[in-house]
């Protein structure tokens, strides 16, 4: 997903302290429902660690962080014995504090866009529609200075390098084979170029060459398809296991990203997903189709 600049960039100060990570609430999620499949209220659980109903609480809303031997004591009670399991969800208390090379940027990001470059660093699987423009995972920087250049709103010199360099920095993610990618782009984000010609060239040939890794697969949603272009706004899926279930859904919408983790948003937009990848192009018919846009637009300007 390519938020846009206002999304991306702070517009104002965010109260410091108290606010959950992606990390911490991914793992506080995943606590409430095995206790709740246990039949335990949050009473008992507090019983099972030694601490306050409050401090439950907190754990489960992501605002606290559960420690290692927290966890280990919570899941014994709530009768979680897949060692898969156990181990994820250990790491996310072990790890929920690390610091990501994207902080170093945060005072100048939106807190809801640092989630987003969480979860994909998190992420083993990342599933993305987009049907705007150029997913930011694949931007070259000359489209994502491009893109943050024509933001609506006035963004300093020194702050839109920094976006750029963000969405750059995103891109080892996949460059290094950290995560498998697939993306669907609607064939008017190839055909209709939104920045400079030459840009817009210079970026399809980078599409065919990232289309070229083995961790990356890019599908074309014809223009032929209709409707079923509008059928979803733009939106990544993120899982965090080996096997590709949709556990996390991050969606643009006016006021910044908004992360999904609800188990019926999660079917849907898995549902959505798959829906938009059997009507896409083959990744060898949309390489093809590429190169023949790409061969079309250097056609218009000889």
């Amino acid at each position: 997903m390519t938020p846009t600049c206002a999304y991306e960039v702070r517009q104002c100060s965010t109260a410091a302290g108290g606010r959950p990570t992606v990390r911490s609430r991914r793992l506080g999620t995943a606590l409430r429902q095995y206790r709740q499949a246990a039949k335990l209220d949050q009473p008992q659980a507090a019983e099972i660690i030694a601490a306050s109903q409050a401090r439950v609480s907190r754990v489960e809303s992501g605002h606290v962080t559960a420690r290692v031997i927290e966890v280990r004591l919570l899941l014994d009670a709530y009768g979680v014995e897949d060692p898969g399991v156990r181990a994820k969800l250990e790491d996310l208390a072990r790890h929920s504090k690390n610091r990501g090379w994207w902080l170093e940027h945060a005072a100048h990001l939106r807190p809801d866009y640092v989630d987003h470059i969480a979860l994909e660093d998190d992420a083993t699987h990342i599933r993305e529609w987009q049907p705007v423009m150029m997913p930011g995972l694949l931007q070259t920087p000359a489209y994502a200075e491009a893109v943050v250049a024509a933001s609506p709103h006035y963004i300093e010199p020194e702050r839109a390098a920094q976006l750029v360099q963000v969405r750059v920095g995103r891109q080892a993610k996949i460059e290094d084979g950290g995560a498998s990618y697939a993306a669907i782009l609607w064939e008017a984000v190839l055909a209709q170029p939104l920045v400079d010609a030459e840009i817009h060239r210079e970026q399809l040939s980078a599409l065919l060459e990232v289309g070229r890794r083995k961790n990356v697969t890019v599908q074309v949603l014809p223009v032929s398809a209709g409707v079923l272009a509008g059928y979803s706004c733009a939106f990544s899926s993120f899982s965090f296991d080996e096997e590709p279930v949709v556990e996390a859904v991050a969606m643009d919408n006016l006021r910044g990203t908004s992360v999904l983790e609800g188990a019926e948003d999660l079917a849907a937009y898995a549902s959505a997903f798959d829906l938009l990848r059997s009507s896409a192009l083959t990744p060898d018919a949309s390489a093809e189709l590429i190169r023949s846009i790409l061969r079309s637009l250097k056609e218009d300007t000889s």
